[in-house]
């Protein structure tokens, strides 16, 4: 584990960030004992969606319904 000071923390944050992006945990020190530990983030596994098109398409190929989406709101709402 890396280890930094405050004022290098203060002055150099670009520096000891690229330690904690390249994996590395720091430990930040204030007059030599430990205050805090910065480390990596752990990343969520990627979640992977369905195809829902290629479901639809499974299901009902490539007919059409006789009433859309949009003409059965409008006879929901009583605007047809």
């Amino acid at each position: 584990m890396k280890t930094t000071t405050i004022r290098e923390l203060k002055h150099a944050t670009t520096t000891v960030l690229s330690w904690v992006a390249g994996g590395a945990s720091v430990e930040v020190r204030r007059r030599g004992e430990p205050v805090a530990v910065l480390s990596p983030t752990r990343r969520k596994a990627r979640v992977v969606r369905p195809d829902f098109a290629a479901r639809l398409k499974a299901i009902y190929g490539t007919k059409k319904l006789p009433t859309t989406g949009t003409d059965l709101v409008a006879a929901g709402r009583g605007e047809s």
